[in-house]
């Protein structure tokens, strides 16, 4: 059998039994069954990693026809190619490790088998989206893992709020998806296909206006606003965090929110000769990173702050796209996905530990009590906050590095951007671990645990991962040319621009990295451990307006929920009196 069709058929053959037979099934077993099916798929990803390297075109499947108009043929195809592999890899290999946290993160909830189904099929949707040699076959997979996000968000969806939080996403998620859709249309209509290895080609032969070429790239971008939560799509996110803690590590490390990342990075020959449309994706994205890391400065949810941060950081790689440097945003992905995975695990086992608790206000001196959690959790927080040798330091400062080749102004935004990393990151970690207990007296010290092993083992895992992440893509002054740059090569039909700054330049960039981290973790620790300042709830001033997101979430109600909401009232009345009432009567 075709290896793709294995890869796919792991994870959803452990949703079928799951969802038919799980509810049958001893507890013991679902999570294992789930975790087990991920995993196949991750080895066999693995096995196919020679023959990958051999031949740059890759594996192709041709499933069946799915539908075929005129001129038009829609196939359901599947590629593995250098770039999909690398995403299967990710996606595999940290929900791999998710799934075996979810089997003690979720051992007294009510519906594990349901649980592991959903996060199954997640994995299914993933890895169609990535794997699929067309736009048709993304567009399955994007509508996939919005409808699991849906699911998994609302999971627990006896409370109103989660259920609200679930529909957020997805109503937001289809705005986003309305711009991919009539990209697409745009795509079929003027190229005859809806395949990369026609299309992509065709563009870049000079195929298509500038005006063309732009429009489709904006509206796919459009489409990636929506998935990867970028201003004003992001609001959803955050809010994400009403589900369970193991469904926020994987929606912000390993699947739903990389899918726009990867849609600009398989389509690079359209952004790349489209430099209208880059300047958008640039915009974007420093707005996105900036917006979202000041509002983290002030969350007091343990969750919330990691979310934001998650929103920032795919600004950070919305920005690498939008100056052309196509592979930085892969690894800063990649990297991304260790640390966060990370953090957001490590952040389950300490509201596990304090029995549901997230609010950091009632936190504080869990130090002795979690060491695992602690240190490992250390390690994320020197990663995302750019500490020197660790893999986010690497990802970053490539991103660094690219936007001041092109422009200085935008590097000194995105320098503060970092720089703000580093203050709400330690600010979290400080407060989380450091100081004197600040529980309600619901909750003694004494009863605050850590985690067990089925927990441990990979935060431990991806703390490795986080350290030696940068090996990955070692910047050009200590490799010639990092690992992943001359792995994804033969994938790109346009080639990046690759920067290589004078020898005063380099030691530039990496002081003020160095400087900016250092400037972070030195301020947050004498705030919050030195003077010991506890969060309080802000009353007044622009401490008030970050505590409460900007109000951005209040705006969207008041100028478009609200509204909608008295038009459905209004148009349902009417349909109400005017039609059932005059039928009836």
């Amino acid at each position: 059998m075709n290896p793709i069709a294995l890869i796919l058929a792991f994870p959803l053959l452990g949703f079928l039994i799951n969802g038919l037979l799980g509810p049958k099934l001893p507890k013991s077993i679902v999570g294992w069954l789930g975790s087990i099916a991920v995993f196949a798929s991750f080895i066999l990803a693995v096995s196919q990693w020679s023959l990958i390297s051999a031949d740059a075109e890759g594996i192709n499947w041709n499933a069946y026809t799915f539908l075929q108009i005129e001129q038009l043929t829609l196939n359901v195809s599947f590629t593995l190619d250098r770039l999909s592999l690398w995403m299967t890899l990710i996606i595999t290999g940290i929900g791999s490790l998710i799934h075996l946290y979810s089997i003690s993160y979720m051992d007294h909830d009510e519906q594990p088998a349901k649980f592991f189904a959903y996060l199954n099929l997640f994995i299914f949707s993933m890895l169609l989206l990535v794997l699929g040699s067309n736009f048709l076959m993304l567009f399955f997979g994007w509508e996939g893992v919005g409808l699991c996000s849906y699911l998994l968000i609302g999971f627990w969806y006896t409370n109103k709020d989660f259920g609200h939080a679930a529909r957020k996403a997805f109503v937001m998620n289809r705005i986003g998806d309305l711009g991919l859709l009539l990209g697409m249309y745009l795509i079929a209509s003027n190229y005859g296909s809806l395949e990369y290895a026609e299309v992509l080609p065709s563009m870049a032969q000079g195929n298509g206006s500038v005006s063309l070429l732009t429009g489709i790239a904006v509206l796919l971008f459009i489409g990636a606003i929506g998935k990867s939560a970028q201003v004003p799509l992001f609001t959803w996110l955050p809010d994400a965090m009403a589900g369970p803690t193991p469904v926020s590590a994987l929606i912000h490390a390993a699947t739903m929110v990389t899918a726009g990342i990867y849609l600009v990075v398989r389509t690079q020959a359209l952004f790349f000769l489209s430099p209208a449309a880059r300047t958008v994706v640039l915009v974007i994205g420093v707005l996105t990173a900036l917006i979202a890391a000041v509002i983290a400065l002030r969350q007091n949810d343990i969750k919330k702050v990691l979310a934001y941060s998650t929103v920032s950081q795919l600004g950070f790689m919305f920005v690498a796209l939008g100056v052309g440097a196509y592979t930085t945003a892969l690894f800063h992905v990649t990297t991304h996905a260790f640390f966060k995975a990370l953090l957001f695990l490590g952040a389950g086992s300490v509201i596990h530990g304090v029995h549901d608790e997230q609010d950091m206000r009632y936190m504080g001196g869990l130090k002795s009590k979690m060491t695992v959690t602690y240190w490992t959790f250390l390690i994320g927080t020197l990663a995302i906050s750019g500490f020197p040798l660790l893999s986010g330091f690497f990802s970053k400062d490539e991103i660094l590095a690219n936007v001041f080749h092109h422009s200085a102004l935008v590097y000194g935004i995105m320098a503060f951007a970092a720089l703000l990393t580093s203050v709400y990151m330690f600010r979290l970690f400080f407060l989380t671990f450091h100081g004197e207990y600040r529980g309600t007296e619901k909750l003694e010290f004494d009863k605050v645990h850590e985690s067990n092993w089925k927990m441990t083992t990979p935060l431990l895992v991806l703390a490795l991962l986080s350290v030696l992440g940068g090996l990955l893509n070692l910047p050009h002054y200590i490799s010639h040319e990092g690992f992943l740059s001359a792995w994804l090569k033969p994938t790109y039909i346009m080639f990046e621009e690759v920067i290589h700054a004078e020898m005063t330049t380099e030691i530039f960039l990496i002081s003020m990295a160095v400087l900016i981290f250092l400037v972070g973790f030195v301020y947050s620790r004498q705030r919050y451990l030195v003077k010991g300042v506890s969060p309080e709830v802000e009353t007044k001033g622009v401490a008030k307006w970050l505590q409460n997101k900007l109000y951005i979430d209040e705006f969207y109600n008041l100028a478009v929920v609200k509204p909608l909401e008295v038009l459905g009232d209004i148009l349902f009345a009417l349909f109400d009196t005017l039609l059932l009432y005059g039928l009836t009567f």
